[in-house]
C-alpha cells in the first residue's frame, strides 16, 4: 500500500498538475500521427473511424508501405531522448487477430533504441531497446491481436518499467536502463520496423511520446498516481546527497568558528583609546598642553581632566601671571607706576607706551600702522600700544581655544567662549582658553570625559 504523495511537502512540486499529465508542456510531447501528416499518404494506409472521433485513426493494410517521420521530427525525438531520463509511449490499436507487427520503432540500421511489437502468434508484447550498446528485449505475455480496441501505455523511468493496457497496470519490472543517447541518424517509424519488415495489420490512433513522469495519465486521467517514479526518487536521492554535502561543509565551518571563539575567549584583548589621531594603550597617560588637560586611557575610554593649578602664593613684590606655553600662573616681579601695580607683560599708554618687564617699566618702541578710520572710530586694545579701528577681528590673530569652546571678538580683545550647551567650570581667566562642561544630563564628548575636580597625573609646570 502506497501513501499519498501529498503527505510530504517534498512531493509538492513533483506532483503538480503539469507533471501529472493533465497539462503537460507541449514541448515535452509529440503527437506522432499529427506530425507525420498522412493527408498525402495513400498507399498502404487509409483513414477510418477510430476508438473515438477526437483524433484521426488510420488502417494499416498488409501491403508494402513506408510510414516514417521527416527529418525535423527525427531531430526533435533524438533531442528529447537525450535530455530526459523517462518517457511514456501511448497508442490506441485494433490489431487484426492472430497477426504480428511492430507498432512503433526508433532505430538506426539494425540497432533498435525503442521498438514495441505485438505478436499474435505467441500472444505477447515485446519491447526492444539497447543498453550500453547491446540489444535488450522484454516480453510480456498478453493478447493484443484479438480484433478489439486496446489502449497501450509503456512507461520507462530509469530502470523502472510499467506496462498499462486499457488503463490497467499489467506489468511492472526493473530492467537495465535503456540507452537514451540516440544517434542523430536514428529514424522514427509507425506501424512497421522498416520498408518490408514488421508490418502491423490493423488500426492505430492516438500515438504519442510523453517525456514526463507517469505519462500514461494522459491516456487514462482517472488513474491517480500512487507513488513517485524511479527518476523522481533518483532526483530526491541526488538532492539529499547534495544537502548532506552542504551540511558537512557547514558543520566544518561551524566547528572552526566555535574553535576560534574558544581561542578568543581565552585571550586577553587589550582595549585602546584614540585621541587626536594617536592610539594609546590601556592605562597610558598623556598631556594635552593646548587644552591644559591630563588624560588617561581607561577600558577603551579616554578620560581627561583639567590640570590642577595650586595657589601661586606670590610675595608682596610679585604677581601671578600666565607664562607662554604653561597652563598655571607663575609669580613674576610686579611694577609700580603712577600709583598702579602692574603685572609682568602689562602695558600702559601714558604719553609713551610702557611695559612691565622684570619689575621695571620699560619704554616700548612700536611703529603703529596708519588706520583708515577717524579718531572717534579708533580703540586701544588691551595691553597694546597702537590703536585699531572698531570692529577689528582679534580672533584672526590666532587665539587657540579649548575643546567645546570657540573664539569670540570683544570690544578690545578676543576671548574663548563656551559653545551652546556648555558652561565655564573655572572662574580663573586663562589666556588660551576656557574649559567647559556639559549643561545637560547627556554625554557631550566622543572620546573624552571631563571632570572639574583636581587630577594630578603630570607635572603642571
Amino acid at each position: 500500500m502506497y501513501n499519498s504523495p501529498t503527505a510530504h511537502p517534498v512531493f509538492d512540486y513533483l506532483f503538480s498538475p503539469t507533471v501529472l499529465g493533465f497539462g503537460i508542456d507541449p514541448d515535452y510531447q509529440i503527437d506522432i500521427i499529427n506530425e507525420l501528416d498522412f493527408a498525402n499518404a495513400t498507399y498502404g494506409i487509409t483513414q477510418v473511424a477510430g476508438l473515438h472521433n477526437n483524433s484521426k485513426a488510420f488502417l494499416f493494410r498488409d501491403a508494402g508501405r513506408a510510414v516514417h517521420a521527416p527529418d525535423h521530427i527525427n531531430e526533435k525525438v533524438v533531442q528529447l531522448f537525450r535530455s530526459k531520463s523517462e518517457f511514456t509511449f501511448l497508442a490506441s490499436i485494433q490489431q487484426k487477430s492472430s497477426t504480428s507487427g511492430v507498432i512503433f520503432s526508433i532505430h538506426e540500421s539494425e540497432h533498435s533504441y525503442f521498438e514495441l511489437e505485438s505478436s499474435g502468434l505467441r500472444e505477447e508484447i515485446r519491447y526492444h531497446y539497447r543498453y550500453k550498446g547491446k540489444p535488450r528485449s522484454e516480453s510480456f505475455p498478453y493478447r493484443l491481436a484479438d480484433g478489439q480496441w486496446h489502449k497501450i501505455a509503456l512507461s520507462i523511468s530509469a530502470t523502472h518499467l510499467q506496462l498499462h493496457v486499457d488503463c490497467n497496470r499489467i506489468y511492472e519490472r526493473v530492467i537495465d536502463p535503456p540507452q537514451m543517447d540516440l544517434t542523430p541518424s536514428s529514424g522514427v517509424w509507425l506501424g512497421q520496423h522498416s520498408h518490408k519488415h514488421g508490418l502491423f495489420k490493423g488500426t492505430i490512433q492516438d500515438v504519442k511520446l510523453i517525456f514526463a513522469p507517469n505519462g500514461y495519465i494522459t491516456q487514462c486521467p482517472n488513474l491517480n498516481r500512487t507513488c513517485p517514479t524511479c527518476s523522481d526518487f533518483l532526483s530526491l536521492v541526488q538532492g539529499i546527497m547534495d544537502l548532506q554535502e552542504l551540511l558537512a561543509k557547514m558543520t566544518l565551518k561551524l566547528n572552526y568558528a566555535e574553535s576560534r571563539l574558544t581561542q578568543l575567549e581565552g585571550c586577553h584583548c587589550e582595549r585602546t583609546c584614540s585621541a587626536n589621531g594617536v592610539v594609546y594603550r590601556d592605562k597610558e597617560l598623556w598631556l594635552e598642553p593646548e587644552n591644559c588637560r591630563n588624560c588617561g586611557c581607561k577600558n577603551g575610554v579616554a578620560e581627561c581632566r583639567r590640570i590642577f593649578c595650586p595657589p601661586a602664593n606670590c610675595s608682596e613684590d610679585s604677581l601671578p601671571v600666565h607664562v607662554e606655553g604653561t597652563c598655571c600662573k607663575k609669580c613674576r616681579p610686579k611694577c609700580t607706576y603712577m600709583d598702579q601695580s602692574l603685572s609682568e607683560g602689562q602695558r600702559l599708554l601714558a604719553k609713551r607706551c610702557r611695559e612691565c618687564k622684570n619689575g621695571v617699566m620699560v619704554k616700548v618702541t612700536e611703529n603703529c600702522s596708519a588706520l583708515n578710520c577717524t579718531l572717534r572710530e579708533q580703540i586701544l586694545p588691551d595691553n597694546r600700544c597702537c590703536n585699531v579701528c572698531k570692529g577689528y577681528d582679534f580672533c584672526a590673530e590666532g587665539l587657540i581655544c579649548g575643546e567645546n569652546s570657540e573664539c569670540k571678538n570683544r570690544n578690545t580683545r578676543a576671548e574663548c567662549e563656551c559653545k551652546s550647551g556648555f558652561k565655564q567650570i573655572t572662574s580663573v581667566k586663562m589666556k588660551l582658553c576656557k574649559t567647559c562642561q556639559c549643561l545637560f544630563m547627556v554625554i557631550c564628548y566622543i572620546s573624552y570625559a571631563l571632570y572639574p575636580q583636581p587630577f594630578h597625573l603630570l607635572d603642571a609646570s
